[in-house]
């Protein structure tokens, strides 16, 4: 049986990475919050 998580780093790295989440503003969302980290 095939595992539902099929690991791939670039597509990871594409939805989640720091300049998708800048895309969205998801980054300075968390920067004005005061987050230490801001992303993946």
């Amino acid at each position: 049986m095939k595992r539902t998580f099929q690991p791939n780093n670039r597509r990871k790295k594409k939805k989640l990475g720091f300049m998708a989440r800048q895309k969205s503003n998801i980054v300075s969302r968390r920067r004005k919050k005061g987050r230490k980290v801001l992303s993946k």
